[in-house]
């Protein structure tokens, strides 16, 4: 039985919308195991990029970055799947959007110690700290999409957009062929390779880092199958949280039966978050120490909810799951994601660190 006459058969039985969420359960698992089990984390990487430190973190997201890469690009050339068809590509683009929402976000996740990925699977494990700035976080993410920010996220995202009513696809504008995505990917990849095997990264976390990649791709694959028999609209889309965690706010508001990939996606990744941490024997609550790391971490929530949505994108949405198919607003916002690190590492994290080391992963 082949991917379509299963999802087929599923659809027939429960409906295209609940099959759609049933598959978001399923990645989200996968991702949140897979990240948990790494300690995947954007903003560990970042940090250790803008102190000169090329270390296991960065190893771990670099890896990552990768994979999802190879995945996706293979997938689109053995057919599996297409990126014509992605829900970030079909929509208008924002360069001004990418520049500040990609540097808010960056700021923020420092100001938090996580990104918005981080710690929703931080969440999973017990962690209040990662639990109340990510609930922070879907709240502006909420704000911002359609609540009171709402005017502000478009004011900034009308400055500068993409031509067309599309967002450009990198491959396409630099004339390059389908394999050439796959070339590229293999290439961070070996790069990846490389930095893990100088800060000794076990091969068991390096297959999980590339667990995360696989969640991506199995993302796209899947949403694009269901799309293709659904009778219902089904969105050709993966991993993301920015999105997703607003529109679950709003299920949890609303009496609504809304069904969507988005809507299972995030209590997939705090199931399989959950689970990972049981297997490794790290589920453990953890709190604030003190009223201003609460408010420093809230604040942090907020910039990368409101970040996220106007860069179009998380540090998943964007860092992975658009950067997997050559958005080229979502490449912008990644690389503004460093860039913001450092500002705010510089800003907050830079005198301390002098004094005494910092732990980079939160755990």
């Amino acid at each position: 039985m082949d991917l379509r006459t299963l999802l087929t058969d599923i659809s027939e039985r429960i409906g295209d919308l609940t099959t759609a969420m049933l598959v978001g359960l399923l990645v989200g698992a996968v991702f949140g195991f897979a990240a948990q089990r790494s300690a995947f984390c954007l903003r560990s990487a970042a940090v250790e990029f803008s102190r000169g430190i090329l270390g296991r973190s960065l190893a771990i997201w670099l890896l990552t970055f990768s994979t999802a890469m190879v995945w996706v690009q293979a997938a689109a050339m053995a057919g599996m799947f297409r990126p014509d068809t992605a829900r970030i590509m079909a929509v208008t683009g924002s360069w001004s959007g990418a520049i500040i929402g990609g540097l808010l976000f960056g700021i923020g996740m420092v100001m938090a110690r996580g990104c918005s990925g981080r710690l929703l699977v931080l969440a999973g494990t017990g962690n209040l700290r990662a639990l109340t700035a990510g609930m922070v976080f879907a709240l502006t993410a909420q704000l911002t999409l359609s609540g009171a920010l709402s005017p502000v996220r478009q004011a900034i995202a009308a400055m500068w957009i993409t031509p067309g009513g599309r967002n450009i696809n990198l491959l396409n504008a630099a004339g390059l062929p389908q394999w050439a995505g796959l070339l590229i990917g293999l290439g961070f990849s070996v790069v990846a390779i490389g930095l893990a095997a100088r800060a000794r990264t076990g091969v068991r976390v390096l297959v999980w880092a590339c667990g995360v990649g696989f969640a991506v791709a199995l993302g796209w694959v899947l949403t694009f199958s269901l799309s293709q028999i659904a009778f219902e609209p089904v969105s050709v889309s993966s991993a993301t949280f920015a999105g997703p965690s607003a529109q679950v706010v709003m299920a949890l508001l609303t009496t609504g039966d809304d069904m969507s990939f988005d809507i299972g996606l995030i209590p997939g990744v705090f199931l399989g978050a959950f689970l990972g941490a049981l297997a490794g024997r790290e589920l453990k609550w953890e709190s604030y120490h003190d009223a201003p790391q609460m408010l420093r971490s809230m604040a942090g929530g907020a910039l990368m909810g409101f970040g996220g949505m106007l860069a179009g994108g998380c540090a998943i949405g964007a860092g992975l799951t658009g950067t997997s198919v050559f958005n080229a607003t979502l490449w912008l916002a990644a690389v503004m994601f460093f860039v913001g690190a450092w500002i705010g590492d510089r800003i907050f994290d830079r005198k301390a660190a002098q004094a005494e080391a910092p732990v980079l992963v939160q755990r």
